[in-house]
């Protein structure tokens, strides 16, 4: 095993979601899990315990107003005492009656001017806590032919995001999220990675797409869309779930663990992994049945492993079958590498920074699980609103 494989791995960093520690739930119920947050700070706690146990989890990202507080700075500083950083601020456009017919891209100017002020509120939250990152997701759009102008709709997008990537500091930068349907159901307003894509490029370098890996069709590519973002430089971010029919937020890696692998491909081919080249590695999960932390600490392992096996792609071998036109050989590289058991490996890296080699044996005998149940009585359990 190379030095450098294993640099990269101690290096990777992986951002957790604040809401995948709170209540959520599906379209028809949301099911309490006794000890779950009930404020931010304990949402910071839970998250910290995940990086204490993998080494790789860094930062946290939050959601307004879901995570709104008096004091952000404050909320900045209490994460640093626990040893991680306030990540992506994500906005919420979308959870409030005035947006039924849209929030940026609404008819109604009144409530444009709302949703806008909202996104530039993030961005004042940013500044408070020292984020570099305001991910942007709309679930605008129409659910009926002639409901309204799919054009002006554009320019109402266009608009909004204009004045709020102007308020951007010198060392912010946008991440515009797609999705394919829903809620609206004839048009989205964002409902591919081109039209990010094309938003991005009018709004200038600090505009970047997020791809949310469960927001494409089914049997969609997505490492094309990964490799063509990364030629463009416009690949900002990753909200990393796993999926069987539309957007299940499930663990990511889950469903498709061979399309996990052939995503971190293209990224290691690219040597886009590491911070310098500026892609936000994200969680974005709901975990609706199975117990909160175990999940997250699960999906951060999932990403480790893809990642370890794309590292080990034998990539001279594999450009030497590409140029000889050797179809079989060329998939066979990959196929190795895929197929390799690199828990030993991550399991070793851990020991040699003075982590347990099996982080969710580590939590189940950490008791961590039963102070938070014991601890986290009265109050009003935190969730994402549903």
């Amino acid at each position: 095993m190379s030095e450098a494989v294993r640099e990269a791995l101690r290096g990777q960093r992986i951002e957790t979601p604040s809401w995948a520690y709170a209540n959520s739930g599906t379209r028809f119920k949301v099911f309490a899990q006794a000890g779950v947050p009930r404020t931010p700070e304990e949402k910071l706690a839970d998250a910290a315990v995940v990086h204490r146990l993998t080494g790789v989890a860094p930062t946290v990202a939050l959601h307004i107003p879901w995570d709104r507080v008096d004091d952000y700075g404050k909320l900045a500083g209490y994460a640093r005492d626990l040893g991680i950083r306030i990540g992506a601020i994500n906005s919420n456009v979308f959870q409030d009656d005035d947006y039924k017919l849209g929030s940026v891209t609404n008819p109604d100017p009144a409530v444009r001017r709302k949703a806008t002020d909202h996104l530039l509120e993030c961005v004042d939250v940013m500044d408070a806590t020292g984020s570099r990152d305001l991910k942007l997701w709309f679930s605008d759009g129409t659910n009926y032919p002639g409901q309204d102008d799919i054009r002006a709709r554009q320019d109402r997008l266009a608009e909004a995001l204009g004045e709020v990537y102007r308020r951007l500091g010198p060392d912010q930068r946008m991440l515009l999220e797609y999705k394919l349907f829903e809620p609206a159901f004839y048009t989205t307003d964002v409902p591919d990675w081109g039209t990010a894509y094309a938003h991005c490029v009018e709004l200038g370098p600090k505009a970047t797409v997020c791809i949310d890996t469960g927001h494409h069709a089914p049997g969609t590519n997505i490492e094309f869309i990964v490799a063509f973002l990364l030629r463009a430089g416009r690949l900002g971010a990753f909200d990393f779930n796993s999926r069987f029919y539309a957007d299940d937020d499930l663990m990511v890696g889950a469903a498709d663990p061979f399309q996990l692998f052939r995503i971190m491909h293209e990224i290691v081919a690219a040597g886009a992994l590491g911070a310098e080249a500026g892609i936000a590695f994200m969680l974005d999960q709901c975990h609706n049945i199975e117990p909160k932390i175990p999940a997250i600490i699960r999906s951060v392992l999932n990403v480790q492993e893809a990642t370890a096996k794309a590292l080990l792609v034998d990539a001279k071998a594999l450009a030497d079958a590409q140029r000889a036109g050797d179809v079989l050989g060329a998939n066979a590289v990959l196929m190795d590498a895929f197929a390799t058991d690199v828990r030993p490996l991550l399991a070793e890296l851990r020991a040699e920074q003075g982590l347990d080699p099996d982080p969710l044996a580590a939590y189940r005998a950490s008791g961590y699980a039963e102070k938070i149940v014991a601890e986290r009585v009265g109050g009003e359990q935190a969730g994402w609103g549903a």
